[in-house]
């Protein structure tokens, strides 16, 4: 492994993995956002045999193993790459990462566009590590709030269009070939235009070319998958994004699923899951009001070895019991949430300091807090909105 492994602040990957405070963060990219049965099995395996056991599911619909000793780490990319997990080739994980809409069906127009997008990456410039495409070609949108720089998806008026993220109104397209021919063209003008020091294309505020006019806007967003029964199975949440390989296959055998389909919402859907099957799994999710889909938590210590605090015990026991949105954060860089929270805590110096309505890095209106007072802090706030 190379020194690559010990620096801080880039979107880590298998080949590239990243150093934490509990070992190596390993992320795998899910071929078409889909496991197999085999497959799911075979990465709780390698989590455990390699690993810490924990996995956890990222905003962009990758899949991370934690706790990675830099002695197994060999063993475990070959035994990822024979599971066709990770691709052989290092160079293929530096290609801009496809997100599709979890909900895809062979044939369709997402399942079309990313088979023809595959064939072309090698097409594309070199792009900054964290640039992503969206494939949401279904007929109502779903990952609008998902991370990507350009997207293909479907207008309000029914046809298919180009976005580049951070503008409202996108380029119609009559077809997916030539959407994905647009997607390419698009990311070779990114870097000719300089956007190579933006980073992202939100950030690149070079104007858009005369062959990319912003003439019509997406339509109107979707829900995201509902936990609970689904056409093509169920859906389950997981607590904080994160949990053990022992509950993941455990999932598997009890409801015989035969495939996972991953989200970037901490949710998972199960094909060929009935609906009794799906009622309960212990460790998942199958409530829509757990608190824990929606607030934000980092690792947090021992994970990260820039936290100065526990995040996640706290996070379980605030659930359900602090209004609006939530963000526990192990330090000021505010990973887990880049957005303002009705209610922010930062640790800091192995205490907490407190935020209402912004970010991990903003002005607390109380700090060095330990979660005894924290917790005593909170409830008179709360005690003080009824």
């Amino acid at each position: 492994m190379t020194s690559e492994a010990r620096i801080k602040g880039w979107c880590p990957g298998a080949w590239r993995p990243m150093a934490t405070g509990d070992g190596l963060l390993v992320r795998v990219r899910p071929p078409l956002g889909r496991l197999s049965r085999a497959q799911l099995l075979a990465l709780c395996d390698a989590s455990e045999a390699f690993g810490s056991g924990l996995i956890e599911l990222t905003s962009r619909a990758n899949l991370q193993l934690r706790g990675v000793s830099e002695a197994g780490w060999p063993e475990l990319m070959a035994f990822l790459v024979e599971q066709a997990l990770v691709d052989p080739d290092p160079e293929v994980e530096r290609q801009p990462q496809l997100l599709l809409a979890p909900d895809w069906h062979v044939g369709d127009a997402t399942h079309e566009a990313a088979h023809l997008l595959l064939a072309r990456l090698a097409e594309m410039p070199p792009l900054p590590a964290k640039m992503g495409i969206v494939l949401d070609a279904g007929p109502l949108p779903v990952l609008g709030e998902a991370s990507a720089d350009f997207r293909l998806e479907q207008s309000a008026s029914g046809a298919l269009l180009v976005r580049a993220d951070g503008r409202a109104l996108g380029t119609p397209v009559d077809s997916v070939a030539a959407g994905v021919e647009h997607l390419v063209r698009l990311a070779h003008w990114f870097i000719e235009s300089g956007g190579r020091e933006s980073g992202r294309m939100r950030r690149h505020r070079a104007p858009m070319p005369g062959w990319a006019p912003a003439l019509m806007p997406p339509a109107q967003a979707d829900d995201r998958l509902t936990l609970g029964t689904h056409p093509q199975g169920a859906v389950f949440g997981l607590p904080f994004g994160r949990t053990t390989a022992s509950v993941l296959r455990a999932a598997f055998e009890s409801t015989m699923a035969t495939a996972v389909r991953v989200t970037p919402w901490r949710r998972l859907l199960l094909e060929n899951v009935g609906q009794a099957a799906a009622a309960s799994i212990e460790g998942l999710l199958n409530d829509e009001s757990d608190a824990r889909l929606s607030m934000q938590a980092c690792p947090g210590a021992p994970y990260c070895d820039q936290a100065s605090v526990e995040t996640l015990g706290l996070a379980e026991r605030l659930a359900g019991r602090v209004e609006g949105s939530v963000h526990v954060s192990g330090c000021a860089k505010g990973c887990a949430y880049q957005k303002p929270a009705e209610l922010c805590l930062t640790g800091r110096a192995g205490r907490f300091d407190l935020i209402l309505g912004g970010r991990a890095d903003d002005t607390p209106i109380a700090t060095g807090l330990t979660e005894t007072e924290l917790e005593d802090y909170l409830e008179n706030l709360n005690a003080s909105r009824l």
